[in-house]
């Protein structure tokens, strides 16, 4: 199974335009949202705090790997706290201009959505600042001596920003989010509850060893497991087959070659040429790119977190190298001069 690049493959956790049905599974509620207990567990209490007051909620910043829930749970907020929700995506807003119509037409309490915060421009960014802090905004008017600054003020709003990379933010900019909350990768008896619901909403007859199977191969991630159900169900309805049941879905998994561990052909590629290509590393990433045929950013951002999670391989300061349980799931021995070079990293890193 081939794919253009990272986006188009199956398992990756990025948004795609083959996710149509994603808002009809979408849960509305906390009470519905399955997973990050802690996450939920803060939010209501900020939240409950808030109304009381009668005051909008203050900013919230949500990071973590993509197909986590941190649109859904943006919706859920907005939800709860009885206000609009206005969404849209740090590469959107191109100008200040743009910035300043969504934030002039929020209403009092309203929930502004930036997703992929981190890509802002720096100009809209600036803006952003006293409109977070003093619910202010401020216009710069003409240039030279004769430009002048002109301040509208806002009605108070919830921003709620939602990152992959919390790291690229700027200091200036996560320092004005009042709540901060990290999600995690799902365990594969969390995303069975998210099989489940989601194949009761769409009407699938599923067994839940079935489900189990799909759920365990979607490397943490609601996003992926909502993905595979759709294609499991694809292939039970060709093959005359009513419910789902264990053996289909490792049938279609096997289809799509898609492992037990949930790597498919692509993982299983950029395994192969650490291993054989590099003995095992290190490999600089646009080295590992090219042999790969594959982009850079796309290596970065959608291969390599999780077989990174999974410890098949590593980043060091030298390049990408694989470990010990990427050359056993590879099925290949580590050579003895591979494994002393290992401990000369681990050594370095110490």
């Amino acid at each position: 199974m081939e794919f253009a690049d990272g986006e188009d493959r199956l398992l990756s956790s990025t948004k795609s335009e083959s996710d149509i049905e994603e808002n009809i599974l979408r849960p509305k509620t906390m009470e519905e949202y399955v997973g990050q207990d802690k996450v939920k567990e803060n939010l209501a209490v900020y939240m409950a705090a808030a109304k009381a007051r009668g005051e909008a909620l203050d900013h919230v910043l949500l990071y973590g790997p993509p197909g986590l829930g941190k649109t859904t749970l943006a919706h859920i907020i907005a939800g709860t706290m009885g206000t609009q929700i206005k969404v849209t995506s740090g590469p959107a807003i191109e100008r200040a201009g743009d910035l300043a119509a969504i934030l002039t037409n929020l209403n009092e309490g309203d929930v502004l959505f930036i997703d992929e915060i981190h890509r802002l421009n720096h100009t809209v960014e600036e803006i952003l600042y006293s409109a977070m802090e003093d619910y202010a905004l401020d216009i710069i008017v003409g240039k030279g001596p004769s430009a002048r600054n002109i301040r509208f003020s806002l009605k108070r709003f919830t921003l709620i920003g939602a990152t992959t990379r919390a790291g690229m933010l700027s200091s200036p900019l996560r320092d004005r989010f009042g709540i901060l909350c990290r999600l995690d990768m799902y365990s594969p008896s969390e995303l069975l509850r998210i099989v489940e619901r989601s194949a009761r909403t769409l009407g699938i007859a599923i067994e839940r060893d079935g489900g189990y199977e799909i759920a365990r191969r979607s490397r943490g991630t609601p996003r992926i497991a909502n993905r595979l159900l759709k294609r499991v169900r694809d292939f039970s309805l060709v093959l005359g087959s009513s419910t789902v049941s264990l053996a289909d879905a490792q049938k279609a998994l096997a289809r799509m070659e898609i492992d037990e561990l949930g790597l498919d052909e692509t993982d299983r590629n950029l395994l192969r040429a650490l291993i054989e290509k590099f003995n095992g590393g290190p490999a600089g990433l646009d080295t590992l790119a090219a042999t790969v045929n594959e982009d850079v950013n796309t290596i970065e951002d959608v291969y390599e977190p999780y077989l990174l999670q999974l410890g098949f391989i590593a980043r060091t300061p030298r390049g990408r190298v694989c470990l010990k349980g990427g050359y056993e799931h590879m099925g290949v021995k580590m050579p003895e001069s591979v494994r002393k070079q290992l401990s000369v990293f681990d050594a370095d890193d110490r």
